[in-house]
Order: structure tokens, then C-alpha cells, then sequence
């Protein structure tokens, strides 16, 4: 059982690197298993998008059938993150992540072999149920495990892992297109996509279950009160996972939106080749990767709240000049540092504000729901752009979906109170 060393005064640092710093051996080791776990996490899920015009031309199916397919993995993985968060609390968050990661990984490496366009649906829907549960229980994990003054900067920097694994995809994309024709290529790269199934031995062997929250499962299992999986609709939880869970509607949906379409977008609206899209991608992924930075340390230093509101805000003006402007192809490739930095830096204060939202014994359970219901919500954003793309331009359906759910999470971060500094308690 993991043990939180107070050899240190707790003097605060808030330099963005602080909580690292201050970190023992054993917090060191969960943090970097979760954040390589979130960036192959991220490399495994945005594959598809570099891959959905290949794989458009090779099957001759429509645009909405391709969004289909991206919209079935996320709602697996609504479905995936709650029983993984559910499952988190009941038999530990290292088992749980163990098992998620496996998971993913082995439908990952089937999607190299099927046949046709329903197969293809079926195995990506299947993989959706393990990356789900993966962002739940490992942010879980990291935020119980970080002190609470250094929480947002521990997860939200876990959270940047997933830029790294998007870079990590697009330059496999340029990789394997250079190197093999596209009607193999595509399959090279989901078969590297496998490749998390690796952290298992190092997840195995190195990081420990959280202090508090191998308490709080000992007492349940002494007492025999162990949480229903619908108790975070009872009571004093049901407001809070009513709003939470609107709130993650906006933000999941807004991403989705956007990242599952602009390869396409950059490909057919602004005439650059499949290769020659990695650089416009790269901006945007470096971007992101400050983005989450940058929305990690600010979530310690302004708090949760004043972080959803600015960075949903600017998401919406770069969205709309990136989409709409009227700009020569190569201001788009600048464009794309502030466009990743303000679209995707508020979710580097989503995990530890969902950690401190519920009592330990139903965290596992709330935490999932919440996130993974606004992804599965979210997932229905890429159907309904390739659906709308059929009657409008492909930027006007990105700009109308991802607006619009810009401003819901807008609107529900009003409803919330501060959590910053929220000291967890064994006990809840």
C-alpha cells in the first residue's frame, strides 16, 4: 500500500514542475505509467482519424458511415468508463487500469485484420469499452495519489500525454504512408497500435494502489457497504451528476467534433496531400501539448472554474477563424498552436475537478459516468458532421457542432463551485 512521505515541509511551490519536485519514489512511478498509459491511449484512438479517408476510398463507404464508426467506439467507451470507474472501486484502481489497458490493446491489434467495413465497426466498437475505462481510473488514480495543492498540475500533466500520443499517431501516419501503399499502410498502423499492451509489465510491477483509496476499500469490505452502481443518481449525488455529466457533453463533443474531421478538413477544403498534412497536424498537436501545460498549472493557480470559462472561450474564436477565414493555406499552419492550445487545455482541470466531486467510495463510479457519458454523447458530433458535410461544406459542419458544445461546457462551469484544494477523505 502506497505511503505519502512528509519528509518535506509542505510549503507550497507553484511553479508548474512543483508537485514533481516534491514527489516520493512511489507517486514518481504512477506518474509516468499514467501518462504513458494516456499517451498510447491517445496515439490508439486518433489513428482512425489519419486513416478515415483511406479507408473511405477503399470501401467506398460514405462519410457518415466513416463518422459511424468513430461515434460507435465512444459511446462503447461511455459505457466501458463507467463499469471500468464502477469496477475501480469496488476491486482497486491498478487492477482496473490492468486490465483496461489489455483490453484496448487486443482490439486494437484486430482492427490490422478485418475484412470490410462492418468488421472493422464491430472491433472498434468492442475497443471503445477498454479506452474508456483507461482515462477514468487512471485519472482517478493519479489525482488520489498527488497532494491536493499539487493535484491539478499532477493530472492535468498527465493529461498532456494524450498530445504525445496524437503526435506519436501522425507521425506513424507519415511513416507508414511514405513507406508502404495505402491500402496496407493503414493496417501497419493499428497493429502498432497494439503497443500499450507493453505497460502492463511495468504497471504490474510499479505502481501501487493509492493510500486512500485501499482504506476506504477495506472498511467496505469489513462493513459489507459497498455502493450501488446507481448511487450516484440518489440523493445529494444527482445534481452533481446531472450537471457534471452536461458539462462533459460540451467538452468531449467540441473535441470530437473537431479532431475526428480537421485531417479530412485539411485534405479536401484545403487541398494539402495526406503526407503533407503532418506538418498543419504537428502545429496543432504542439499546441495542444502547451495547452495542456499551460491548463495544468493554471487549474492550481486561478482554479478549475476560471479555467473552463477562458479556455472554452477561446476555443470558440480560433474555431471559428480556422474554419471560416479566408486565409492562404500556409497561415493555417500557424494558426493551429492556438487553435490546439485553447481547444483541449481545459481538460487538464476536468480530471482532478471530477476526482473532487464525489466521496472516495463512489469515485470510481462518478467520475466515470460523467466523463465517459459526455464522450458518449460526444460521440454522436462526428456522425452528425459527416452527415451534415453531405449538405454543407465540411467546415461549416465542424464550426456548427463544436460551437455549439463549446458553449454548453460555458454554461455549466457556472454551475459549479470552486474544488480547487479539496482535501480527499478515506472516510466518504
Amino acid at each position: 500500500m502506497a505511503t505519502v512521505e512528509q519528509t518535506k515541509p509542505e510549503a507550497e511551490d507553484t511553479s508548474l514542475l512543483g508537485f514533481y519536485t516534491n514527489m516520493n519514489t512511489v507517486e514518481r512511478r504512477t506518474f509516468w505509467n499514467c501518462a504513458a498509459g494516456w499517451a498510447l491511449d491517445g496515439m490508439d484512438f486518433m489513428i482512425y482519424p489519419l486513416v478515415i479517408g483511406t479507408v473511405m476510398a477503399l470501401w467506398h463507404i460514405t462519410a457518415a458511415q466513416a463518422g459511424l464508426i468513430a461515434t460507435a467506439t465512444l459511446l462503447a467507451s461511455a459505457v466501458g468508463g463507467w463499469l471500468a470507474g464502477y469496477l475501480a472501486d469496488r476491486i482497486g484502481r491498478v487492477l482496473t487500469l490492468q486490465i483496461t489497458i489489455i483490453w484496448f490493446s487486443f482490439f486494437s491489434l484486430l482492427c490490422a485484420f478485418v475484412q470490410d467495413y462492418n468488421q472493422l465497426l464491430i472491433v472498434r466498437t468492442l475497443l471503445g469499452l477498454g479506452f474508456g475505462g483507461e482515462w477514468a481510473v487512471g485519472a482517478i488514480l493519479m489525482g488520489e495519489m498527488v497532494r491536493p495543492q499539487y493535484r491539478g498540475r499532477a493530472v492535468g500533466s498527465v493529461q498532456s500525454g494524450w498530445a504525445i500520443g496524437w503526435g506519436a499517431a501522425v507521425l506513424l501516419q507519415a511513416l507508414c504512408f511514405s513507406f508502404f501503399p495505402p491500402e496496407v499502410a493503414w493496417r501497419y498502423m493499428f497493429a502498432i497500435g497494439a503497443l500499450p499492451a507493453i505497460l502492463i509489465f511495468f504497471v504490474r510491477r510499479y505502481v501501487e494502489e493509492p493510500e486512500i483509496s485501499a482504506t476506504s476499500r477495506a472498511r467496505r469490505v469489513q462493513t459489507g457497504d459497498h455502493p450501488a452502481l446507481t448511487e450516484i443518481f440518489k440523493g445529494p449525488y444527482l445534481r452533481t451528476t446531472l450537471l457534471a455529466s452536461l458539462m462533459m457533453c460540451g467538452a468531449q463533443g467540441s473535441y470530437y467534433a473537431m479532431s475526428t474531421w480537421v485531417p479530412r478538413f485539411l485534405t479536401t477544403e484545403r487541398g494539402l496531400s495526406l503526407v503533407g498534412s503532418s506538418s498543419y497536424l504537428a502545429t496543432l498537436i504542439i499546441g495542444s501539448f502547451i495547452g495542456y501545460l499551460t491548463g495544468a498549472w493554471l487549474a492550481d493557480k486561478i482554479g478549475r472554474r476560471k479555467l473552463f470559462l477562458t479556455f472554452s472561450l477561446g476555443a470558440i474564436a480560433m474555431l471559428l477563424v480556422y474554419m471560416k477565414a479566408p486565409l492562404p493555406a500556409g497561415a493555417f499552419w500557424l494558426l493551429g498552436l492556438p487553435l490546439g492550445f485553447f481547444s483541449t487545455g481545459f481538460f487538464s482541470g476536468i480530471g482532478p475537478f471530477l476526482t473532487e466531486l464525489y466521496p472516495t467510495r463512489l469515485r470510481g463510479s462518478g467520475q466515470g459516468f460523467c466523463y465517459n457519458f459526455g464522450r458518449g454523447t460526444g460521440a454522436l458530433f462526428p456522425m452528425l458532421v459527416g452527415i451534415m458535410s453531405e449538405h454543407t461544406s465540411l467546415a461549416n459542419a465542424i464550426t456548427g457542432f463544436a460551437v455549439a458544445a463549446y458553449a454548453i461546457f460555458f454554461l455549466t462551469a457556472f454551475a459549479f463551485p470552486e474544488t480547487r484544494g479539496k482535501v480527499l477523505d478515506a472516510d466518504a
